[in-house]
């Protein structure tokens, strides 16, 4: 299972064009689902409104070379380290979900397009990236799920109850968890039980992709820009309209350099 394609197994049933197929129309789902969802909630122009609005109420200028560093500093912290977390579980579980899922589909795109059947094998690197990135991101999810998620025990309720805001979530995990029993099942050479944890594969992902409009998938795309809005907010002193902190003091010249005469 850890160095067989599942997908060039998989061809002996479905032919690769189908598969390539499905997996151009599952990308365009998730281009047009965001699309809708910018388009319905607009995103777009509330985060352009409130650029504009920081821009015009900033008590300093924010250069080139600092965007760029702010910029810079929002993918390393805000993306790639999800420092937005205070909670470190709740960091580690986002991470372990995020990078998972990012090895899990690119390896599964890399298999279906560059390796769709036996006679074209897979480098063993692929498959076990690909399962990896699947454990990773049932450990994170289920994580996630069972002892972190907000409001859930701490209000008295079962952690199987189910809202729209759990729908990415849950379709992630599902769709991932019945791909690897898929896998499981198929190298076993157990074909019937195999075609039941396809279906539910193909049922679970198609939900995952489709649901974009009415689920959380988007905010993968949303949350960096919101994390450098705060970021250049913060430089350019507008704060978001909010007042400065009580301990903080008015400070007058420029903030940047140090007192001389005390």
């Amino acid at each position: 299972m850890f160095t067989t394609n599942p997908f060039a197994e998989l061809s002996a049933t479905i032919p690769p064009p189908i598969m390539q197929t499905y997996a151009v129309v599952m990308i365009l789902m998730v281009v047009g689902g965001t699309l809708f969802d910018i388009i319905h909630k607009k995103s777009a122009l509330y985060f352009f409104r409130n650029w504009q609005n920081a821009k015009n109420k900033g008590t300093q200028q924010v250069g080139g070379g600092e965007m760029v560093s702010l910029a810079i500093q929002t993918a390393v912290v805000d993306g790639l380290a999800s420092g937005e977390f205070c909670n470190p579980n709740r960091r580690i579980a986002h991470l372990l979900t995020m990078y998972g899922f990012v090895a899990y589909v690119v390896t599964t795109v890399i298999m279906v397009f560059g390796y769709p059947t036996p006679a074209t094998p897979a480098p063993a690197i692929l498959p076990a990236l690909w399962t990896i990135g699947a454990l990773m991101v049932c450990l994170g999810g289920y994580w996630f799920w069972f002892f972190i998620r907000v409001d859930v025990t701490a209000e008295g309720n079962s952690p199987f109850r189910l809202m729209r805001a759990d729908l990415f979530i849950v379709s992630l995990v599902v769709s991932v968890t019945v791909g690897l029993l898929w896998a499981y099942v198929q190298a076993t050479g157990n074909t019937a039980l195999a075609n039941v944890f396809l279906a539910l594969y193909f049922l679970a992902t198609t939900v995952l992709f489709g649901s974009i409009p009415w689920s959380k998938f988007s905010h993968m795309f949303f949350k960096p820009a919101a994390a450098f809005q705060n970021r250049v907010e913060e430089a350019n002193g507008s704060r978001s309209n909010l007042p400065p902190p009580a301990d903080s003091p008015k400070i007058y010249g420029n903030n940047r350099q140090q007192p001389q005469n005390y």
